[in-house]
C-alpha cells in the first residue's frame, strides 16, 4: 500500500502480487472533515492509515479539509480527476458536499460517506454510509438523562440546557434531533431551555456554559453533542462552584471517561474512531468488490455511564 497526502506527492506504485499489477488493486482517496479539530478524528486518521497500509490491494490519498467547505469540495475535485477507484468523504457540512458528490458519481466513482452523513437530498450519489447512528445516540443520551433524574426524583422539575456541535453538520444535527425527540417521550416534564453550539471545542463549551450558568439560576442537567464539549462546559460549572449538575454527552473521550471516574460526569455513549475507520475503509473495498452493501451501514454504539463503565476500555482519544 502506498499512502499519499496533500503534502507529499510521489510517484505512482507499481505493486505486484503473484504476477498481479498494481492496476488488480484499488485507490481509494479519503477526504475528511477536520483532523486537528479534536482527538476522534486524529485517532481515526491514524487508524485509517493503518487500516490502508495493512491492506496490499489499497492505494490510498488521505487528505483533510481543516473544516473548510470550499476546501473539501476542491479536494473531492482533485480526487475525480485523479480517477480514483472510490472515495469517503467525512463531510465538513452535509448540504454543501452535494453537487461535489453528484460529480463524483456522475464520474463512476462510488462515494462512501463515512461518521457523518450528507443531507438527505445526496442519497441518490452515495453508495454507502458507514458510521454510528447519530439519532439513536441522541436518544439514548436522553434515556440516561431521564433514568438518572427518575433515580433522583426530579422527573417532574429537571432543567436541562444543550450544547449542540458545529452548526450544519450532520452529526450535529441528528445527535440534537434524537435528544430533542427523546427526551420528552421518556420524561415529558423535563424542560429543556435552551441549545447553543459549542462546535466540537472544549474552549467555546466551556464559554456557552459560563453563560448559561449567568442566564439560569436552576440547570439540573447538560446534554453534550460530545464529551469534548461536555467536559468544557463541566469545567465551567466547576470553576463556578455550582454542584449537583447531571452531564451526559456523546462519543465518550478519554476526558469524559476520567471525569466519570472522578464521579463528576455522569454517562455518555461509547464510539470507537478505529472502528468507525476501519469501517469506512472496509465499506469502500466492499464496494468496488461488488459486494451487496446496506446503503446505511451502522456500527452500534452503546450506552456508557458511570454504573456500567467497568464494562468499557478506556478510549485512547
Amino acid at each position: 500500500m502506498k499512502l499519499r497526502n496533500a503534502l507529499a506527492v510521489t510517484t505512482t506504485l507499481a505493486m505486484t502480487c503473484g504476477g498481479a499489477a498494481w492496476a488488480d488493486g484499488f485507490k481509494i482517496g479519503i477526504t475528511q472533515n477536520n483532523v486537528g479539530v479534536d482527538s476522534y478524528q486524529t485517532t481515526y486518521e491514524k487508524a485509517f492509515i493503518e487500516a490502508a497500509e495493512a491492506n496490499d490491494n489499497v492505494d490510498a490519498v488521505v487528505l483533510d479539509a481543516g473544516g473548510d467547505v470550499a476546501r473539501q469540495i476542491a479536494q473531492m475535485e482533485d480526487l475525480i480527476q485523479q480517477e480514483v477507484d472510490a472515495i469517503i468523504i467525512w463531510p465538513t457540512n452535509g448540504e454543501a458536499v452535494i453537487p461535489a458528490v453528484r460529480k463524483a458519481k456522475k464520474a463512476g466513482i462510488p462515494v462512501i460517506v463515512t461518521n457523518s452523513n450528507i443531507a438527505e437530498a445526496g442519497f441518490p450519489f452515495v453508495a454507502s454510509f458507514s458510521g454510528p447512528d447519530n439519532i439513536t445516540q441522541g436518544a439514548r443520551s436522553a434515556e440516561i438523562m431521564c433514568d438518572k433524574f427518575k433515580e433522583m426524583g426530579i422527573e417532574n422539575e429537571a432543567r436541562v440546557v444543550q450544547i449542540s456541535g458545529q452548526p450544519g453538520y450532520t452529526t450535529a444535527i441528528e445527535r440534537q434531533k434524537g435528544f430533542d425527540d427523546r427526551l420528552p417521550e421518556v420524561c415529558p416534564n423535563v424542560d429543556l431551555v435552551e441549545t447553543q453550539p459549542g462546535d466540537w471545542n472544549r474552549e467555546k463549551s466551556q464559554k456557552v456554559m459560563e453563560a448559561f450558568l449567568v442566564k439560569y439560576d436552576d440547570i439540573d442537567g447538560v446534554y453534550a453533542g460530545d464529551d469534548n464539549m461536555g467536559v468544557g462546559a463541566l469545567n465551567a460549572a466547576k470553576a463556578a462552584g455550582r454542584e449537583g449538575i447531571i452531564f451526559v454527552g456523546a462519543t465518550n473521550f478519554s476526558v469524559g471517561y476520567e471525569a466519570m471516574e472522578r464521579g463528576e460526569y455522569w454517562g455518555s455513549i461509547y464510539q470507537s474512531p478505529v472502528d468507525d475507520a476501519e469501517a469506512a475503509l472496509q465499506t469502500a473495498i466492499d464496494v468496488l468488490s461488488g459486494k451487496d452493501v446496506p446503503f446505511l451501514n451502522y456500527f452500534d454504539t452503546p450506552k456508557i455511564t458511570q454504573d456500567n463503565m467497568g464494562d468499557f476500555t478506556k478510549p485512547v482519544f
